[in-house]
């Protein structure tokens, strides 16, 4: 308010400076400027009341609708952060409307604001952050084979929430593909949020602009007849419009020349809109692409009727272990070979809530052992948030380390520390071997304990959808079940890796999964489990 009063005072002194050096009552005259001098004053007054008011009902419209949305996602902040896209636009939210709240509220600065925004501030997610989120939305959209409007109209499997992505919404999701020069994507989004201005919805992006980004996302996907229609619209959109008659010229050369040398005739771009499907998307550097995600999806499963005949159920004691022979555990077979059984029961309500408590002030994103040095480091095709815990940080964790090595039989006074993990929005683990391989002979060498011969691996959440732990190179698929684990060898008798058991963690389309897993590790099993006599023993 200071700043503005500061202002109109300026204006008032540098209008009125005059008549303090003359005496301009003594002629009607000059008097009568300073008629048309007030009334010029009395209109800036209003222009300056008329901008406070627009500003001041802007920032309530935004309290009213950040107030109403608050009370919702503070209510049971982990279901609503479920929805990938609440999860999406409170990244974008915070980091890029809340400055342009904090940018309007600074025309007229209000300390109370400015100094909340600096306190909090540090807490933001940033740039990268917001991208990441986008990112994920886009993971999301190719495993599950979720086209972009199901996406912006929040209709995702088993969730009825409200949460949509506005035009402008859709533009920056499109934005940030392109940024990347991953235009696949960014056609798919720059198409919906063309689809939702067109049909009238309100937006402060420019149609000229998506049409700018859209027409040339979709020439680099090698359309050319649709990115000439799309640049026609934008020439009628916009006729001064500085690339888009250069853009369409070179357009239509190019494609004359293609259809010169291939022989053949025009044809006009195809009406239906464009959609997923309508592209085939790039190849990139997990062979396994279209398996992997196709079990993520619960499709193309290996199992059969003469392979399920062979799983069972049973009450395990850990061959006799005092621990477990009042209380035994139950175990199902999950596959057959390699084998792979679940142990219904084996952390309690009370256990992971403490093994959460513990692990949430240390989550950091999540790393993977380089195969080369040994040290761990942050990998793009590993998206989650993890945290190691130690026997001594809590009873919990000790008993729960004594429960692993009773019911495997194997000893854990080498085995890696408790990892916890946290997947949230797109959060996954892309097909990996636990195990080191014989071309990374030092990926464990500083532990000094040997391969990794063994997985225990706890689900300490129920997922609303995906999120499945799946093996590519057999076609199996095991969900999460809160409560329960899941264990598998990494390597034979002999301490050759088990190639079969390559895996990956899909990414979690709703919900929050929690998981914790001990690494064990051959020194210690000597006498526990013995060398076979071959290889695949």
């Amino acid at each position: 308010m200071m700043r503005q009063l500061q202002f109109f005072v300026y204006l008032v002194s540098l209008s009125c400076s005059w008549i303090t050096h003359a005496e301009i009552f003594t002629s009607i005259g000059q008097m009568t400027d300073l008629v048309y001098t007030e009334k010029e004053l009395v209109q800036s007054l209003k222009d300056y009341i008329k901008a406070e008011e627009s500003k001041l009902a802007a920032i309530k419209s935004w309290a009213n609708k950040l107030d109403d949305l608050t009370r919702v996602s503070t209510s049971d902040p982990e279901g609503y952060l479920a929805h990938p896209v609440n999860a999406y636009k409170l990244m974008k939210r915070l980091n890029t409307e809340w400055s342009e709240l904090e940018s309007l509220v600074l025309q007229n600065p209000s300390d109370g604001f400015i100094s909340n925004m600096s306190v909090h501030r540090q807490y933001f997610p940033d740039q990268d952050d917001e991208t990441g989120a986008a990112k994920a939305l886009m993971r999301l959209q190719d495993t599950y084979q979720l086209d972009s409007e199901a996406f912006s109209r929040g209709k995702l499997p088993g969730m009825h929430a409200n949460s949509l992505l506005t035009v402008d919404d859709c533009f920056d999701m499109g934005k940030t593909a392109y940024n990347d020069a991953d235009y696949y994507h960014a056609v798919l989004w720059l198409q919906q949020s063309l689809k939702q201005l067109d049909a009238g919805e309100e937006a402060m992006v420019l149609k000229a602009d998506i049409l700018d980004y859209l027409s040339f996302s979709v020439y680099q996907m090698g359309d050319l007849p649709r990115a000439i229609e799309l640049t026609r619209r934008l020439v009628a959109v916009d006729p001064n419009h500085d690339r888009a008659g250069g853009n369409l010229r070179y357009f239509e050369r190019l494609l004359t020349k293609q259809l010169h040398e291939m022989n053949q005739t025009y044809q006009p771009p195809s009406e239906e809109p464009i959609q997923l499907g309508t592209y085939v998307r790039p190849k990139d550097h997990l062979p396994e692409r279209e398996i992997y995600e196709a079990l993520c999806r619960g499709e193309g499963l290996q199992m059969n009727e003469a392979r399920r005949s062979r799983l069972y159920c049973r009450y395990q004691d850990g061959n006799r272990n005092p621990r477990l022979l009042l209380k035994p555990m139950m175990e199902e077979d999950e596959w057959d070979s390699p084998r792979i059984v679940r142990y219904l029961n084996v952390l309690s309500e009370e256990e992971i809530g403490k093994i959460k408590e513990l692990a949430k002030p240390r989550l950091s994103r999540a790393t993977v052992r380089d195969p080369k040095t040994g040290v761990l480091t942050t990998a793009n095709y590993r998206v989650s948030k993890s945290a190691w815990l130690e026997a001594d940080d809590d009873p919990v964790i000790d008993r729960v380390n004594q429960r692993i090595e009773d019911i495997t039989g194997l000893a854990v006074d080498t085995a890696e520390l408790l990892q916890v993990a946290n997947y949230g929005v797109g959060g996954q683990y892309e097909p990996h071997f636990d195990f080191s391989r014989k071309d990374e002979p030092d990926a464990f060498k500083r532990l000094g304990t040997g391969n990794r011969v063994a997985t225990f691996l706890n689900y300490m959440s129920d997922v609303e959808a995906g999120g499945a732990t799946v093996f590519p190179d057999f076609g199996a698929a095991i969900w999460p079940r809160k409560g329960t684990a899941v264990f598998w060898y990494n390597l034979y008798r002999s301490g050759e890796g088990d190639y079969r058991t390559r895996h990956a963690a899909c990414p979690v389309l709703v919900g929050s999964k929690w998981v914790s897993n001990k690494w064990i590790h051959e020194r210690g099993q000597e006498f526990r489990r013995p060398c076979g006599l071959t290889e695949v023993d």
